[in-house]
């Protein structure tokens, strides 16, 4: 059994992001494909939210290191503003030389193979690049996103702490992946003087595990052919990246042209993350009696509401078409009828599309909403609307995902003993 160094931020118990649910699920499943993962990660006080309900799913025996890690606007200032050097590249910075000591106790003591690090906060990736100079293990990064765009992030000087690191991580690591296609091109296109095979996908997933044991409690509901149709969105709402208004503004039209009502259909937006402003919104468009919000609930208790809805939500601005809520891939094997609200030439419209999904209609449309939307409810109470196509489901969960990831660890380790 091999063994690599992962370096991730976002662990049990951090909540908030559905983040964590690719190194929960890389940790499980490494194991498997001759991989043994060796955790390194932040203490717990770093996390402004935190919950326990994931705790049980890291298999009993992994190595878990949780280095000294503070976080800026709470810790470090004073109702949340702080000098903006304590928060170059991120509000975390503090974990990196606490980390980066752990990270060389655990080589020393466990003799890791390969070294791993995860993005959103790049903090990980100083981590991960620190431990590879120092130690010379092959360094697999993992970006998922694009780590600056332009104006992402909008303060210049913030964008050129981000770009920094972003430069140091190509240039030293091994492979750097990417959960979309279309993110993978750009980083391509952005550092020609690097290889193409050195930046590869390794696309988000759903587990299996989690579906299979909650079961009893789906059961394949019927739709609504009659009463109050549930259409649900389960997840984060940026309202710049995910903007609703215009949802909106096509529900108002079609409550007022008597294809919908507030007795006949709900849309639930569940933990949005924004729900002040989404609320304004909600209320300055006019559909405060069709549009509901809900707090945020443990993983499983979103999963199992996927299951139960008539219909499932996405939003995905065209500012980010390179990238694919990781979401997605839990409703497409919840295999409920999906309406997508997105770019159509984008990774989010292209992956739900080769799953099936035919409901697809711009986000900045208000018209094209509209009728995706009659279009959409009418198959719904039919038992019309297309599901997710069974093969492609399967070849999304997250135990396949992880076996790419081990061959590109094996790849790695057995360049480096060519080399």
């Amino acid at each position: 059994m091999k063994r690599v160094l992962m370096v991730a931020f976002q662990f049990p118990p951090f909540a908030g992001s559905s983040a964590v649910q690719r190194t929960l699920r890389f940790v499980r499943y490494l194991p498997e494909f001759g991989w043994e993962p060796v955790v390194l990660t932040a203490h717990p006080r770093a996390y402004e939210q935190r919950s326990s309900d994931q705790l049980l799913d890291i298999p009993r025996g992994t190595v878990i290191e949780r280095a000294f890690c503070l976080d800026a606007a709470r810790h470090l200032g004073l109702f949340r503003r702080y000098p903006a050097s304590f928060a170059r590249p991120d509000r975390w910075i503090s974990w990196w030389p606490w980390a980066v000591l752990k990270g060389l106790q655990l080589v020393a003591r466990y003799k890791p193979d390969a070294l791993w690090s995860t993005f959103p906060i790049p903090t990980a990736h100083k981590i991960g690049r620190s431990l590879h100079r120092r130690t010379r293990l092959p360094w697999i990064a993992d970006f998922r996103d694009p780590m600056v765009q332009p104006d992402d992030p909008a303060d210049p000087i913030l964008w050129a702490a981000y770009e920094r690191v972003e430069q140091a991580t190509i240039a030293d690591s091994q492979l750097n992946v990417f959960t979309t296609a279309g993110t993978c091109a750009l980083y391509r296109a952005r550092y020609q003087d690097r290889p193409n095979a050195s930046f590869v996908v390794v696309e988000n997933g759903y587990d299996e595990e989690v579906f299979t044991s909650l079961t009893d409690v789906s059961a394949s509901p019927k739709p609504a052919t009659t009463g109050r149709l549930l259409l649900l969105h389960s997840g984060a709402i940026y309202p710049l990246e995910r903007d609703p208004t215009q949802l909106f503004l096509a529900l108002k039209v079609l409550v007022a042209k008597g294809v919908v009502s507030p007795r006949t259909m709900r849309v639930r937006l569940r933990a949005t993350g924004h729900d002040p402003e989404i609320r304004r919104m909600i209320v300055e468009c006019g559909v405060a009696d069709i549009v509901e919000l809900a707090p945020p609930v443990s993983y499983r208790e979103a999963i199992s509401e996927m299951l139960v809805a008539d219909a499932l939500l996405i939003l995905q601005g065209g500012q980010v078409k390179t990238q694919v809520p990781a979401k997605v891939y839990e409703y497409l094997r919840a295999r409920r009828p999906i309406l997508a609200l997105t770019d159509p030439d984008g990774d989010t419209a292209r992956v739900l599309a080769s799953a099936g999904v035919r409901h697809i209609a711009r986000i900045d449309s208000k018209q094209e909403i509209a009728r995706a939307i009659e279009d959409f409810v009418g198959h719904v109470r039919a038992n019309t609307a297309p599901k997710p196509d069974d093969d492609y489901v399967r070849r999304a969960s997250r135990r396949n995902r992880t076996g790419e990831l081990a061959a590109l660890l094996d790849q790695v380790t057995e360049r480096r003993l060519v080399e």
